[in-house]
C-alpha cells in the first residue's frame, strides 16, 4: 500500500476533470511500469455516499497481480547472433516492487545464466539498484579465443536533468584460452586466469522515437570504466561513446549520423589484455568487412586495438512503390549508407597531433545498398551489398551481399 500510495500521489492534486483523467492515465503508466501487475484498469466515476462531494469524482484502480512466480521463453537477437532464453522471475518478492531474476541464455556465440536483484526506490521507479551474480561463456572465432567470466555487480541508475545515470561496481574472475590449436601464439600468451575489479559510469541522453530504427532524434551515450584501483589483475582506464542524430526529410525518407569512438589507456607497465580492448568490422558496424576483422591481428588472429573510431551516414526510404503501405511493408525500408573507421593501437609517448595522424591514416571505408526490416522495438535485420574500400593489409572483407541481425548499428 506504501507503494502504490507513492505511484498515485499526482491524482490526488487534480483541479478538475480533464486533469484527474490525464493524471490518472499517468499513474497507470506507473503502475504498470513497475511490472507487479498483469492488468491496471481505472474507473472514474461521481463521487457517492455519506462523505460525498457536490462536484466530487471517485477514481478506482483496479488492478491484477501477477503470479507469485512466473517463467517465460523467448528468442534474443544480439549484434549478429542468436540464442534462446530461458527465465524464472519473483516480482514483487518483498512486496515493494522488488524482482528476483533467474535467467539461462544459450545462443550461437555465447552461453550464461545469471541471477539478478532488483530494487527501486518507491515513488521513483528510474532510481534503483540492481545486484547480479552470473557466469558467462563466449567464443570469439576471429581472435581464435574463448572466455569464461564468473562475476558479481552493483550497479545503481538515476536521473539526472534530461540524461540516464548508472554507477557501477564489477568483480569478474577471468578464464581465457584458445579455441582453436592454430591458434596463434599472441593468443596463446593471454590465456589463463585474471581478476579485474572496476568501477563504472555511464551517461545516456536519448530523445529518438525508436531505438530500433528512429525517424527522428538524438543520441549520446558515454561510458567510462576505471579498472585495477578496487583490486584485481587489469589496471585501464576506458573510455567510450556514441552519438547519433536522425532527421526525417521528404517523401518520408530519413537520413541518419552515427558516430562512435573509443580509447583504452593502460595503467602502469602491464599491457592490456585482448578481453578489454576494442574490436571493429562487421554488418553491425563498419559494413563490408568480416565481423571483427580488422586492424591489429597476429597470424589470422585479430587481437583488437587500443584506440578506435567509426562514421555512418544512411538515406533511409520507403521500399519502391510502397507495397503493403499502411500494414506490414511499413516494416521495410531500403538505405544507402557510407561507413568510414580505422581500429588501432596508440604509442602514449606521443602527443595528441600523432595520436589523430595515426587514427585518419589507414582508413578503412565502405559503401552500399541494401533492405532493412525492423522487429517491433527488439531488434532488427539488414540484408545489404557492400563494396569495401580503403582494405588494409589483413583485413578480411565481405564483398558483395551481407547479412546482419541486432539492436545496435552505425
Amino acid at each position: 500500500m506504501y507503494l502504490l500510495t507513492y505511484e498515485i500521489a499526482e491524482v490526488f492534486r487534480a483541479k478538475n476533470l480533464i486533469d484527474v483523467m490525464r493524471k490518472s492515465h499517468e499513474a497507470r503508466q506507473k503502475l504498470l511500469r513497475l511490472g507487479i501487475f498483469r492488468k491496471v484498469e481505472v474507473v472514474i466515476d461521481t463521487s457517492r455516499g455519506e462523505d460525498a462531494l457536490p462536484n466530487g469524482l471517485d477514481v478506482t484502480f483496479e488492478v491484477t497481480e501477477l503470479r507469485r512466480m512466473t517463467g517465460s521463453y523467448n528468442t534474443m537477437v544480439g549484434n549478429n547472433e542468436g540464442s534462446m532464453v530461458l527465465g524464472l522471475k519473483l516480482p514483487n518478492v518483498l512486496g515493494r516492487a522488488e524482482k528476483m531474476t533467474f535467467q539461462f541464455s544459450y545462443g550461437t556465440k555465447e552461453t550464461s545464466y545469471g541471477l539478478s536483484f532488483f530494487k527501486p526506490q518507491p515513488g521513483h521507479f528510474e532510481r534503483n539498484i540492481t545486484l547480479n551474480v552470473y557466469k558467462v561463456t563466449g567464443q570469439f572465432p576471429w581472435s581464435s579465443l574463448r572466455e569464461t567470466d564468473r562475476g558479481i555487480s552493483a550497479e545503481l541508475s538515476f536521473p539526472v536533468w534530461k540524461t540516464s545515470q548508472t554507477l557501477k561496481w564489477e568483480g569478474v574472475w577471468r578464464e581465457l584460452g584458445c579455441l582453436a590449436r592454430t591458434a596463434s601464439f599472441a593468443v596463446r600468451e593471454e590465456s589463463g586466469h585474471s581478476l579485474k575489479s572496476s568501477l563504472s559510469h555511464a551517461m545516456v541522453i536519448d530523445t529518438r522515437n525508436s531505438s530500433i530504427l528512429p525517424r527522428r532524434g538524438g543520441l549520446l551515450k558515454i561510458h567510462q570504466e576505471l579498472a585495477g584501483y578496487t583490486g584485481g589483475d587489469a589496471s585501464f582506464l576506458k573510455e567510450d561513446f556514441e552519438i547519433q542524430l536522425n532527421k526525417t526529410l521528404f517523401w518520408d525518407s530519413v537520413l541518419s549520423a552515427s558516430l562512435w569512438g573509443g580509447l583504452l589507456l593502460p595503467i602502469g607497465e602491464k599491457p592490456t589484455s585482448i578481453a578489454d580492448r576494442f574490436y571493429l568490422g562487421g554488418p553491425t558496424s563498419i559494413r563490408g568487412f568480416s565481423m571483427y576483422s580488422m586492424g591489429p591481428q597476429s597470424e589470422g588472429d585479430y587481437l583488437g586495438g587500443e584506440a578506435y573510431w567509426a562514421g555512418g551516414v544512411h538515406l533511409y526510404t520507403p521500399l519502391p512503390f510502397r507495397p503493403g503501405r499502411g500494414g506490414f511493408g511499413d516494416l521495410f525500408r531500403t538505405h544507402f549508407f557510407l561507413n568510414a573507421g580505422n581500429l588501432c593501437n596508440l604509442n602514449y609517448g606521443e602527443g595528441p597531433q600523432a595520436h589523430l595522424k595515426k587514427l585518419a591514416e589507414c582508413l578503412r571505408w565502405s559503401y552500399g545498398l541494401g533492405i532493412v526490416l525492423r522487429l517491433g522495438n527488439i531488434a532488427r535485420l539488414e540484408l545489404n551489398y557492400c563494396i569495401p574500400m580503403g582494405v588494409q593489409s589483413g583485413d578480411r572483407i565481405c564483398d558483395g551481399v551481407q547479412f546482419g541481425a541486432g539492436i545496435r548499428f552505425l
